[in-house]
């Protein structure tokens, strides 16, 4: 447990002409990371939902994202999730029952999310929450006897195993590659009238993929409603289980528009396409070492359940109901958060 932590001393940001009726709230639910895809989308079902007050951590109150929440009936508290900020935690998790927590991915030279998870999970409980629900990854490092390099994983998973050393329940939540990717970070390019889309899985490798911005939601207001039921589990969140050779035949069948995959899977098959990475080898360690995982070892444990989210949401999306959703036609997306 963190030591030190001063008592609250934060100013929340409500909209007084937010439409939500105060009297109809009931427990109060921090969300660290709340403009983050995941967390922005907790807040608002949330919201939506209307048994629970929730307020949002986040760097900027005064952003785009943030005035939305506050619109929506969001408090909303200036607390960065960045090193130093245990103070703001503290108070920002005051009065919550419970408390959403994702972690950013920090780079993998001298990372420090598995230290800011573990006091963000401190301040939690130090501040009287009952209840984290935490979204986690593999521990890729244990799963591969060390042979592979993700510390995006492996941090999320020893935050999860300091979360169950806590006097607090928990439960968490663990995504599968994202849909989004593909908008912001492995961005198909036009060559000759063909959409080539360099993705960074075996042509007719089959994975687990997930829309970060719907499927959170659904999962933790269920995890919320009926806590008891969840205390202790592990929860996969999985849309679709599909290729990159299905995805870019559903992408043409959706579209019209011609396309054909790429390889970004192999290390010169990743700097052929996005030559970027070069000039960051450990960055470009862990990219490989992420895939290589989830080919090698399978993106989740064998006995994780990868029918609970569709069960509790059927209509979590599909790759082809994702395209039609966003009507994404290959072009860079931006999903900010601030």
């Amino acid at each position: 447990m963190i030591a030190g932590i001063r008592g609250p001393t934060l100013k929340f940001v409500h909209d007084p002409t937010a439409h939500h009726a105060r009297e109809k709230h009931h427990d109060l639910v921090a969300v660290a990371g709340g403009t983050s895809k995941q967390g922005r989308s907790v807040v608002r079902t949330l919201l939506a939902d209307g048994r629970f007050r929730v307020r949002a951590l986040t760097r900027d109150p005064s952003s785009p994202q943030a005035r939305e929440l506050a619109r929506l009936g969001a408090d909303v508290a200036a607390a960065p999730l960045e090193p130093g900020h245990d103070d703001e935690w503290f108070a920002a998790f005051t009065g919550a029952r419970s408390a959403f927590l994702v972690t950013p991915p920090t780079p993998p030279e001298n990372s420090c999310e598995f230290e800011l998870g573990c006091r963000l999970a401190d301040a939690a409980v130090q501040a009287g929450v009952e209840h984290i629900v935490f979204s986690t990854l593999e521990n890729v490092d244990e799963i591969s006897g060390g042979k592979l390099f993700a510390p995006h994983f492996t941090d999320k998973a020893r935050i999860a195993d300091h979360i169950r050393t806590l006097p607090v329940a928990r439960t968490f939540v663990m995504l599968a590659f994202f849909y989004t990717n593909l908008l912001e970070y492995y961005v198909p390019r036009m060559e000759d009238d063909v959409l080539l889309l360099p993705i960074y899985l075996p042509e007719d490798f089959r994975a687990p993929f997930v829309d970060p911005l719907t499927a959170t939601c659904p999962a933790v207001l269920e995890i919320l409603t009926h806590p008891e039921l969840y205390q202790g589990e592990t929860l996969p969140l999985v849309g679709d289980i599909i290729s990159p050779r299905e995805m870019v035949e559903t992408f043409q069948r959706v579209t019209g528009i011609r396309a054909e995959y790429r390889n970004a899977f192999t290390r010169d098959g990743l700097l052929r396409w996005f030559p970027e990475f070069a000039s960051d080898e450990l960055q470009m360690k862990e990219l490989l070492g992420m895939v290589n995982y989830a080919v090698d070892h399978g993106y989740f444990r064998p006995e994780r359940d990868l029918e609970w989210s569709r069960r509790i949401t059927p209509e979590a999306l599909t790759w082809e109901q994702f395209l039609r959703a966003t009507g994404w036609q290959g072009k860079r997306t931006s999903f900010n958060a601030s």
